[in-house]
């Protein structure tokens, strides 16, 4: 797990690459690789790669980056782990590949040499890389099938650039800090930043499952190798295969979870008093991990109250055998962290906190790899909204065909609405529910659009609502469209909330700690085993499924526990930040997230992230 950055200076007419500014990016990301840096630049300037190492697999010399290959031809800079590396290299060997290392870093540069482009199809694991061709005067970079890696480029027309955090870009000094509308009304609807936007309008971030090939005349557009909503549809284009669906998902449960614990360190988890991450110590149990570190996170406010998870984690902890901390975090150490947590922030989200600490936890107990939980949910249907988006469009969708009838309606109730104090998504029903895109806006925006001109400048939310799209930009993570709506709904969690928040807030809150996050249940290769019987399992069945899949099952009264989502006090915390400039809500709202502390809260993140440059 690295921290990667690179320019290529394409146009003929263009300056050479700027050393000094290579090394301001590069150190930048220093938390992201403490174990060592490298820099390496072209005999003629136009091209150079910089690396910050968190050193994982292959722990000496020989593991480090930018690594070349043995004639030379081709420059890698990589960030990720790739899980089945050592079954790509035999299968390389066997071809006349010679191998200098035991990294996976070298693997990529063989299978590029064999493969090109295509390589991506072989990789099973995390990753955003770069590889230079010396010889074709090309730079191939290409992101994993979720977007568990972060990967930011710009491309002024001279010179291209990428690094795997947007504020490193910035920090380089060549990369233009002017804002980007849609990003920011992308953060207020959703509370994070949509892909491929960033805040700032020269950088994009390259989506998740793209490659995308820079040469002499520039940066076309990324090129799709892996969709979300085309392995569901493909999957489900047939019956679901005749083998028990329990079984199956099973065996792709503890093969996903033997892979990620590749490493030459020591590789513990996140522990809470889920299902997700209880099954998955399990199954590290399972593939023969010993003396495996666990970690938990609980908070004073929440002591005795069904959101204090330390004395089920503990229970857990003590099944497997594991040596486990609980970490008590308290209001004045969040006050006095949240400086850096803003700094680390790399793009405005209102999430993320919670593994800032678990984060800082594990770190503190030695561990440079964690295990965690994250995407149980988006994959065994664990949300409201595998509920509550099918219904809202079976409701909804003859009269929603009324386009007109959705306007009129809620430019008629909206000040009722506010007037009566009712819950400001209730005027937009008929207008977005009869769709899955408008019905799953309602779901998990933050805001509403119309509800954005209380707090945007009125030109900036105007150019941000259309180059942005919401509704369409949406529908587009459900082409090709699976046929089921339970498919529907994972591909979207999956392709956006899961995405935009989840995996990039887990990646800048462990990365600011130099901590690697393993995902066994955000994986391709499981995506594709489980997709034939999507729908099957309901929140409660699929996570049945899930916690009996070690050979010793969690406990019934893990499995049994209502789900409460990894929280923080943070609604009462949010309260200790200065007071936001603009007017508070103070409606109710739909679900969780919609509570009004979330709205107050992106308001003073807007404040301190976006404020300052951008607004």
């Amino acid at each position: 797990m690295c921290g990667i950055n690179g320019a290529f200076a394409y146009h003929y007419a263009a300056n050479p690459i700027d050393r000094s500014e290579l090394v301001a990016v590069r150190d930048h990301m220093i938390a992201r690789g403490p174990d060592g840096s490298g820099l390496w630049m072209s005999a003629d300037e136009r091209v150079g790669f910089g690396h910050r190492r968190l050193a994982i697999i292959d722990l000496s010399p020989s593991g480090h980056q930018p690594m070349s290959s043995a004639d030379g031809r081709y420059v890698v800079t990589f960030n990720g782990e790739i899980y089945n590396f050592d079954a790509l290299r035999r299968s390389l060997e066997t071809r006349g590949h010679v191998f200098r290392s035991r990294s996976d870093t070298e693997v990529l540069l063989h299978l590029f040499a064999e493969k090109g482009a295509a390589m991506v199809h072989d990789l099973r694991g995390m990753f955003a890389f770069a590889i230079w061709d010396t010889l074709e005067k090309s730079m191939f970079l290409a992101r994993d099938p979720y977007g568990i890696k972060p990967l930011y480029y710009s491309d002024d027309g001279w010179t291209f650039r990428f690094a795997s955090q947007v504020k490193a870009l910035l920090a380089g000094g060549g990369v233009s800090g002017a804002p980007e509308p849609a990003g920011i009304v992308g953060f207020y609807l959703f509370g994070s930043v949509p892909e491929p936007y960033t805040t700032y309008a020269a950088i994009r971030a390259l989506p998740a499952g793209t490659s995308m090939t820079v040469a002499r005349l520039g940066a076309p557009e990324p090129k799709r190798y892996h969709s979300i909503a085309a392995t569901y549809a493909e999957a489900q284009a047939f019956d679901a295969p005749p083998t028990p669906a329990a079984a199956t998902i099973q065996a792709a449960l503890r093969e996903s979870v033997r892979d990620h614990l590749v490493a030459d360190v020591a590789v513990g988890a996140f522990l809470s008093a889920g299902v997700d991450s209880g099954a998955l110590v399990g199954l590290m149990r399972d593939a023969g991990a010993v003396d495996i570190t666990t970690v938990t996170i609980a908070f004073e406010e929440f002591r005795g109250q069904h959101a204090d998870e330390a004395k089920l984690a503990e229970e857990v902890a003590r099944s497997y055998g594991t040596d486990h901390t609980t970490r008590i975090v308290t209001q004045s150490e969040f006050s006095a962290d949240l400086p850096r947590i803003l700094e680390a922030m790399d793009q405005p989200s209102i999430d993320g906190v919670n593994t800032w600490f678990v984060a800082k936890a594990a770190r503190e107990r030695g561990l440079k790899v964690a295990i965690s939980g994250l995407g149980g949910d988006e994959l065994l249907g664990g949300y409201p909204s595998f509920r509550n988006v099918p219904k809202l469009v079976g409701w909804l969708r003859l009269p929603g065909n009324l386009p007109w009838l959705g306007k009129l309606l809620r430019s008629a109730t909206v000040p009722l609405a506010r007037a009566a104090g009712l819950n400001p998504k209730l005027p937009g029903l008929l207008e977005y529910g009869g769709t899955d895109a408008g019905a799953y806006l309602l779901q998990r925006g933050l805001y509403l659009p119309w509800e954005l001109r209380h707090w945007l400048d009125a030109d900036l939310l105007a150019t941000g609502l259309e180059r942005l799209a919401p509704l369409a930009m949406i529908a587009r993570a459900l082409e090709p469209c699976p046929r089921s709506a339970f498919a529907r709904v994972a591909a979207l969690e999956s392709s956006l909330y899961m995405r935009n928040q989840l995996l990039r807030d887990t990646d800048w809150a462990s990365m600011a700690h130099s901590l690697e996050v393993r995902v066994p249940l955000v994986d391709s290769v499981l995506l594709k085993a489980a997709a034939p019987y999507a729908g099957r399992f309901d929140g409660r069945t699929g996570k049945q499924l899930l916690g009996s899949a070690p050979s010793k099952p969690l406990p019934e009264s893990i499995i049994a526990r209502p789900k409460t989502g990894f929280t923080t006090p943070i609604e009462d915390w949010q309260k200790a930040m200065p007071d936001d400039p603009h007017p508070k809500s103070g409606h109710q709202h739909l679900t969780g997230k919609n509570a009004p502390w979330a709205r107050e809260w992106s308001t003073k993140i807007a404040r301190y992230q976006i404020c300052g440059s951008a607004a």
